[in-house]
């Protein structure tokens, strides 16, 4: 069985363009889905946070209307409590690629305040991508290969992703109020950035990295994994 590392955000707020904090943090389904996909099929997990904070749940991520129903949210909630690993991360500085046999970066907004200018991330989104080992980054996660440039430069530059686009921050209304937008920075970076319909899943394989646009690719994207670590 494989082990993987998921890299996730320790930040519980999002800092707005005019100063205020967002109350945020990781979106529950980007973690219980894969997380409780790759478990049950007997694979281990290890979560790195920076500093090796315990990561926050962002709890709109677990409303009924968002969850996709009352039941749905219940089952989100008894993963996340359910998870061991959630409660004695490591710290992302001490994550050794060699010990991992693949890497997976969740979204929530969490990513847009601190693994965006994370070193760590960086280093560690650099090597996974540099060794062939399966790389699973969804939704706002993205924003981690901001912190891959070396003079300019990333190694992301010409890779073709996907991410949480313009279009749904902005449905979100969170789009106007935002320091700068994901989709827009990613481009900036040379990524081959791609998308499909709001809300619905769609994931893009370039490689060995896997990119998911939204929530909803979460769950396909762990079964992607889960093909390659047969």
């Amino acid at each position: 069985m494989a082990k993987l590392l998921f890299v996730m955000t320790g930040a519980s707020y999002w800092t707005l363009k005019d100063g205020t904090r967002h109350a945020t943090g990781y979106w529950a389904e980007e973690f219980a889905a894969p997380y409780k996909a790759l478990t049950e099929a007997g694979h281990e997990i290890v979560v790195a946070t920076p500093g090796g904070v315990v990561p926050t749940v962002d709890m709109m991520s677990l409303r009924p209307d968002m969850a996709g129903g009352a039941q749905a949210a219940l089952d989100l909630e008894a993963v996340i409590r359910s998870a061991e690993v959630m409660r004695r991360p490591i710290r992302l500085a001490n994550a050794r690629l060699e010990d991992y046999d693949a890497v997976y970066f969740p979204g929530g907004h969490g990513p847009m305040e601190d693994l965006c200018a994370d070193a760590d991330a960086g280093r560690l989104l650099t090597a996974a991508l540099a060794s062939g080992k399966p790389l699973a980054v969804v939704c706002h996660a993205p924003a981690a290969m901001l912190a891959t440039r070396i003079n300019g430069v990333s190694p992301f530059a010409g890779r073709r992703i996907t991410a949480f686009t313009n279009e749904e921050e902005n449905a979100v209304g969170l789009g106007p109020k935002a320091r700068w937008l994901l989709e827009d920075e990613l481009v900036d970076l040379g990524a081959d950035f791609t998308k499909g319909e709001m809300w619905k899943p769609y994931t893009v394989v370039d490689r060995t990295l896997f990119t998911g646009q939204n929530p909803a690719s979460a769950a396909v994207l762990a079964g992607r994994l889960l093909e390659v670590l047969q």
